[in-house]
């Protein structure tokens, strides 16, 4: 039995992918409300994760959509640096300090999947709008893609690829009226897309029916 981590196992796809994988993995599952894990602090990140084990499966599904007190930003007026600052030291920045310090963890043949969104491809953006969680998730990708390349150095089997849920019944999603899956069926589609990839897929922008998203 191999061993997965869920960076995010609180929230609502983090807890389904922990409870998915249980089925055929150890997983270790981390989050800031149960263990105390700040993926804007890096030395709670290197604190989490230095006891683990070779990791085989992992999955980072932290993110916010905005900071308390905000929303996804309708116009360029409605941009607020601070708020901009705290989307990026969460989805990007944070992902970014996980890859860093789990890369050492991971066996020859990982899998890693980071969860953005399909709202961060650049070429898939005809709406305009959500200023920056759009540029955050797609900073995130490219990190992913960049973090693909150079793990993929030493461990030639490995996958490492940012992945799109889709729209997922959780709260983060309250008031949303895109069509919504459950969150088990989310982490189902997810873990059998990252299972599912080959090595020369790695680096790749991939959604939750396998399909190749746009940068």
């Amino acid at each position: 039995m191999g061993h997965a981590i869920v960076i995010g196992a609180s929230g609502g796809i983090g807890a389904a992918l922990a409870d998915r994988l249980a089925d055929s993995h150890d997983v270790t599952r981390l989050s800031r409300s149960a263990e105390g894990l700040d993926v804007t602090d890096e030395a709670s990140i290197a604190a989490s994760l230095a006891p683990l084990p070779p990791v085989d499966l992992a999955f980072v599904a932290t993110g916010i959509l905005a900071p308390e007190g905000h929303a996804p930003e309708k116009a360029l007026d409605a941009i607020d640096a601070d708020a901009m600052a705290r989307i990026f030291a969460v989805d990007a920045i944070g992902p970014a300090l996980v890859l860093k310090h789990l890369a050492p963890k991971l066996t020859e043949t990982a899998r890693v999947g980071v969860l953005t969104a399909r709202v961060g491809s650049i070429g898939d953006n005809r709406m305009g709008g959500w200023y920056s969680y759009r540029a955050a998730k797609a900073a995130a990708n490219q990190i992913v893609h960049g973090a693909a390349i150079e793990i993929g150095r030493k461990r030639k089997n490995s996958v490492v690829v940012a992945l799109h849920p889709g729209t997922v019944e959780t709260p983060f999603t309250e008031g949303y009226k895109a069509k919504k899956v459950t969150a088990a069926q989310a982490a189902e589609n997810l873990i059998g897309v990252l299972t599912g990839l080959d090595p020369s897929e790695t680096g790749g922008f991939f959604d939750y029916a396998g399909e190749r998203i746009e940068w």
